[in-house]
C-alpha cells in the first residue's frame, strides 16, 4: 500500500511531530508511506515539499487576506495532483491543513480519484477560522459574529461565516474519513459540519523505547539540577503562549508556599523560558527548543511532576511523552486532557483556568510521595497498554484497507 501524507511540516510543530510518528509506524508495518508538506525539515527521499506559486499567492493574499478568507490565496495545492508522491499513492492522509501553505478548496479535486483519511489536530476544519474555539459553539450553526476573531490563525475582517459555508460546500464534494485522536474531539466532530462522514477514534501512538522511565537522579546529574531538589516541568513550543497557560503558570506557581518554593527547581524546555524565571521567584533551569527525543526523555525523567495549564487542547504530546516516561501531570480539564491525566490514577485535573486549585494539585502531588510514585507505575502501564506507535499504526492500517475496500 502507498499512503501520502499531507502536513504543515514534517517535524516542525506538534501535529506535525504526531503525523511523522505516524509515518514512521507505518514504514515500521511494511507500508510505502511518504509527505508532502509545507516546510521540510528533514533529508528524506520520503518528504517533498507542497507545490508553491508563491509569487501570486502573495499578491493575491492582498485581498484574501483583507477579507479575512484565509489560505484561499494559495494555488500551489491544485498542482498536488501532478506530483509523483500522489499519482503513486492509494490513499490520502490529510493532517494539519491550516498553516498557509494549503488551500481548502482543493479537496474535492484531490479526493475525486482517490480516497482520504483526514486526521483532524484542532477544531480548523469546521469552524470559520479557529483552531480552538474556546467557548464559543457558533461553528455549530454556522459562525458570524465571530468573539475570538484574534485567535489563531487570526482574521483581518468577520467573514467566519462565509469560510464555514466555503468548507461545508468543500466537504459536501469530497470523499473523506474522519480520525480523531482524542474523545473530545470526536464528540466535537460528530456535532459538526464533518458528521456527513465516517468518524473514527484513534489515539496518536509513541515510541516507547524512545520515551521511556530512566533513573531520576542520574539524569538529574546530566542536566545540572542541584541533589535534593523537588523538580516541575513545563514544555511547549512557546512557553508564554496563552493558549498554553503560560499566565496561568505564574499565576500557580505564585500560589506554592515559600516553604515549597525554596525546595523546588522548575524545569522548561520551549522558547521564551527567561519570561518565566524572572516572575517565578524560584529556581529555573531552561533547555530551550529540544528536538532530541533523548533529551526529552532525561527531562521528563528528571521532573517529579510535569504541569501544564493548558487552556485548550487536543491530545497534547507532551502529556502522552510525561506518561511514557512515568512521570504524574497536572493540567485542567479541559478538551482531551482527561483521556491522558486521570484523577488519582496519572495525575491531577484542576478547575478549567483555576490557578489556585491547579497549585493545590501541585502541592497535594508533591507532599505524597507514595501516590506519586504509584502514579508513575500507572503512566507507564497506561502508556504500554493504550498508545504503542505499533496499536496506532495498526489501526490506521485497517482504516486505509477497510477506506479502499468501500
Amino acid at each position: 500500500m502507498n499512503v501520502l501524507h499531507i502536513n504543515q511540516s514534517d517535524i516542525g510543530g506538534g501535529a506535525a511531530i504526531a503525523g511523522y510518528r505516524l509515518h514512521q509506524g507505518l514504514l515500521a508495518q511494511g507500508i510505502n508511506s511518504r509527505l508532502l508538506v509545507g516546510g521540510v525539515k528533514t533529508s528524506s527521499d520520503r518528504v517533498a515539499a507542497v507545490p508553491s506559486k508563491r509569487r501570486i499567492e502573495n499578491q493575491l493574499y492582498r485581498f484574501t487576506g483583507r477579507s479575512g478568507l484565509n489560505y484561499i490565496n494559495v494555488l500551489g495545492s491544485f498542482d498536488i495532483a501532478k506530483h509523483s508522491f500522489y499519482q503513486e499513492a492509494d490513499i490520502i492522509n490529510f493532517h494539519n491543513l491550516h498553516t498557509g501553505y494549503f488551500n481548502y478548496l482543493s479537496i474535492p479535486s484531490l479526493t475525486k480519484n482517490k480516497p482520504a483519511v483526514f486526521t483532524l489536530h484542532d477544531m480548523w476544519s469546521f469552524t470559520g477560522h479557529c483552531a480552538y474555539s474556546y467557548d464559543c459553539d457558533r461553528w455549530k450553526i454556522g459562525c458570524g459574529k465571530c468573539p475570538y476573531p484574534n485567535e489563531y490563525p487570526a482574521i483581518a475582517r468577520d467573514n467566519t461565516h462565509l469560510e464555514w459555508k466555503l468548507k461545508n460546500w468543500v466537504y459536501s464534494r469530497s470523499n473523506l474519513t474522519i480520525v480523531t485522536p482524542s474523545d473530545w474531539l470526536t464528540k466535537q466532530a460528530k456535532q459538526s459540519m464533518l458528521n456527513r462522514f465516517p468518524i473514527y477514534h484513534i489515539p496518536y501512538g509513541i515510541d516507547l523505547e524512545a520515551y521511556q522511565p530512566l533513573e531520576p537522579e542520574k539524569c538529574r546529574w546530566l542536566l545540572g539540577i542541584p541533589s535534593g531538589k523537588k523538580v516541575l516541568m513545563f514544555a511547549c513550543d512557546t512557553l508564554m503562549d496563552t493558549r498554553k497557560g503560560g499566565n496561568f503558570l505564574l499565576k500557580a506557581l505564585q500560589h506554592l508556599p515559600e516553604s515549597l518554593k525554596a525546595e523546588t527547581l522548575l524545569l522548561t524546555i520551549g522558547h521564551g523560558g527567561e519570561a518565566i524565571s524572572e516572575y517565578v521567584g524560584m529556581p529555573t533551569l531552561n533547555l530551550g527548543y529540544v528536538s532530541s527525543d533523548r533529551l526529552k526523555s532525561i527531562a521528563y525523567s528528571a521532573a517529579d511532576l510535569f504541569i501544564f495549564p493548558t487552556r485548550a487542547d487536543n491530545l497534547p504530546l507532551v502529556l502522552q511523552e510525561s506518561m511514557a516516561c512515568g512521570t504524574p501531570m497536572v493540567s485542567f480539564k479541559i478538551g482531551g486532557v482527561p483521556d491522558l491525566v486521570r484523577p488519582g490514577i496519572t495525575g491531577y485535573l484542576a478547575l478549567p483556568e483555576d490557578a489556585q486549585d491547579f497549585s493545590n494539585g501541585i502541592v497535594q502531588l508533591l507532599e505524597d510521595s507514595n501516590q506519586c510514585e504509584q502514579m508513575s507505575k500507572n503512566c507507564r502501564a497506561i502508556a504500554l497498554e493504550e498508545y504503542p506507535l505499533n496499536l496506532q499504526a495498526q489501526r490506521y492500517l485497517e482504516l486505509y484497507y477497510k477506506v479502499l475496500g468501500k
